[in-house]
């Protein structure tokens, strides 16, 4: 059960999971004003483009009848594009963040050779090596001294 704790918490405060958080928290801030666009422009255009108004001079488009069930496609329409809104905006703040991210990073230092090149025949030894395996010749000794005070 310890150990069952101990990956939780890593996991739980790893970035990603408080990246995922504020992503949520910015998303629902953000819906209030994606819904606000889409109820006062996008779907009164859907309303003149499918039939204006009711009676009562609300905003109605997008809505049919049939046998007495009505079918409101315009909400439908309008929660699609809200939905559209909200996707783009998310994508752009996650790509924009990780661009951040990576802004103040350095690059990964290369890694220590594991390999050098015999220099009497040319192919590939070890770094460690004192004699070359292909051509069996002792290497200089100066490039062991350099290799030793490295």
């Amino acid at each position: 059960m310890k150990k069952f704790i101990q990956e939780f918490k890593e996991f739980a405060l790893k970035g990603n999971v408080m990246d995922l958080a504020v992503g949520v928290i910015i998303g629902a801030a953000f819906q209030g004003i994606v819904t606000a666009l889409t109820d006062s422009f996008i779907t009164p255009l859907i309303a003149v483009c499918t039939g204006g108004t009711g009676e009562d001079g609300v905003t109605v488009g997008g809505v049919f009848e049939i046998k007495g069930v009505v079918f409101n496609y315009g909400s439908f329409i309008s929660a699609i594009i809200n939905f559209l809104i909200m996707a783009l905006i998310l994508f752009m703040m996650i790509k924009a963040v990780n661009k951040l991210m990576t802004i103040g990073k350095k690059p990964d230092a290369p890694a220590d050779p594991t390999t050098k090149i015999c220099p009497y025949c040319q192919s590939e030894i070890s770094i460690k090596a004192t004699k070359c395996p292909c051509c069996t010749s002792d290497l200089p000794l100066e490039e062991l001294a350099e290799e030793l005070s490295e």
